[in-house]
């Protein structure tokens, strides 16, 4: 039985009298690749931020590499955690260097300070950089680099430190078409490699979901809809009953496309 790199029981997070999610359980088993799609306002990020410890529920319980939230210093927990996310991108200095941006996640801070980093740990950020197509703007300011850049900046970002969860909160939204592609094909051949971490991949499109990806998980409305292994669940009904419109979802080779179904 795989290991649970992260699982969620019951959980609910309510805030202003409204759920954001409602009941939620799931499980996140090591070796596996999870996309999580749904409508905006389904509770996607917030699972991010349960996921990333920048949450605790209002009930229930959320483990996560077998710590339980509540229970565990968190900052301690953090740097064995990769995430990127637009909360994270607001948070970094604008002056910032795009390699500063990479290297500061071994201290889990954002903003170079006055930590000291060696070598290695310059030479992986670089390495990481450039494996997502942005090497060469390693001494750009991020607030100069355009979304795309950034969002592989970010990516790069949340595998410095080698973690063993890897949180993705929608990585391609506000890319064109051919950035899109680009950080598609590389979540891809980082989904099949064993050393990449367990991830879990937020998005709105069925599009945006890399090769390689084992399980998806279907919210709407802070409810879960379906979660499993991806050739099961990824069905036009369970893709219709999250987004409440009549799609048709397609498998093309490793790949997915949905389309509205068009009613005579």
């Amino acid at each position: 039985m795989p290991i649970a790199a992260a699982s969620l029981s019951d959980v609910v997070v309510r805030r202003s009298g409204r759920d954001l999610l409602h009941e939620v359980s799931l499980e996140i088993a090591e070796g596996e690749r999870w996309a999580v799609l749904g409508p905006n306002g389904a509770g996607k990020s917030t699972l991010v931020r349960l996921l990333s410890t920048r949450l605790h529920p209002t009930s229930g319980t959320v483990e996560v590499l077998g710590e339980r939230l509540g229970r565990v210093d968190v900052f301690e927990l953090r740097p064995l955690l990769g995430l990127a996310s637009q909360e994270l991108a607001d948070t970094i200095p604008a002056d910032e260097t795009a390699l500063d941006v990479v290297v500061t996640a071994g201290y889990s801070v954002v903003g170079r300070w006055n930590e000291a980093y060696d070598a290695m740990d310059l030479d992986r950020a670089r390495t990481l950089l450039a494996a997502f197509g942005v090497g060469d703007l390693e001494q750009r300011m991020f607030g100069t680099l355009s979304t795309g850049e950034r969002k592989r900046v970010l990516a790069a970002r949340a595998l410095m430190t080698d973690p063993e969860l890897l949180l993705l909160d929608e990585p391609a939204a506000g890319l064109d078409l051919g950035g899109r592609e680009a950080l598609v094909r590389t979540l891809g051949r980082l989904a099949k490699d064993p050393a990449t971490p367990v991830t879990v991949l937020v998005t709105h499109h069925v599009e945006e979901i890399p090769p390689g990806y084992t399980h998806v998980a279907l919210l709407r409305e802070g409810e879960l809809v379906a979660a499993g292994p991806i050739a099961e669940t990824l069905t036009s009904q369970n893709l219709t009953r999250t987004f409440g419109l009549p799609l048709v979802v397609e498998a093309r080779g490793e790949r997915f496309t949905a389309r509205s179904l068009q009613l005579s």
